[in-house]
């Protein structure tokens, strides 16, 4: 066994806490996820999707040879932003389907460790059919074990958030086609 990630110290964040949790996350997902304190903060979580969100952008930059900051600032928002927006909406379905009461900070943190993990290999072309079923396998297991939900009730909050975020996303077209028009 490896030794306990120290999570519930402070929510400062720091390097070696990152090393730390990534190597947890790699070596026992869900003794990791099973550590996780109820009462922890954003620090940590965020800090950890940051670094590798930073990381991933850079390592894409290697592929791109047009507006590289632009493409990086696209690719920095879009890593932590949509990480944000499933956690959102994952605790939105949580909510409404299954009326569990966990707080949105314990379903964060389940969110940007499994997507802080999977980002650090993502940036590889072709990757994300590898990396998306394993974040959300990571994910159902931070349900599972730091959250307290069943396996059964994980899947469904992830299959109904992933339903509501794309069709969130294809209610968006006819905005920007509006919003295209405008200026034209």
């Amino acid at each position: 066994m490896s030794a306990p990630v120290s999570i519930a110290n402070s929510d400062r964040f720091t390097f070696g806490f990152y090393f730390q949790a990534l190597t947890g996350i790699l070596g026992s997902p869900r003794q990791f996820f099973s550590e996780l304190p109820e009462n922890m903060g954003f620090g940590k979580p965020f800090g950890f999707l940051l670094i590798s969100s930073l990381f991933f952008t850079g390592a894409s930059l290697t592929c791109i040879n047009e507006k590289p900051v632009l493409i990086a600032g696209i690719l920095l928002v879009n890593a932590v932003g949509m990480t944000l927006m499933a956690a959102a909406f994952g605790f939105m379905t949580m909510t409404l389907a299954i009326g569990r009461r966990v707080t949105f900070k314990g379903i964060f943190a389940v969110y940007a460790f499994a997507t802080g993990v999977t980002l650090l290999a993502s940036w590889i072309p072709l990757f994300v059919w590898l990396t998306e079923p394993w974040k959300w396998l990571l994910i159902a297991t931070g349900m599972v074990k730091g959250c307290g939900l069943k396996w059964m009730q994980s899947f469904l909050i992830i299959g109904l958030s992933i339903v509501v975020l794309v069709l969130f996303f294809w209610s968006l077209g006819p905005v920007v086609v509006y919003i295209r028009g405008l200026g034209a």
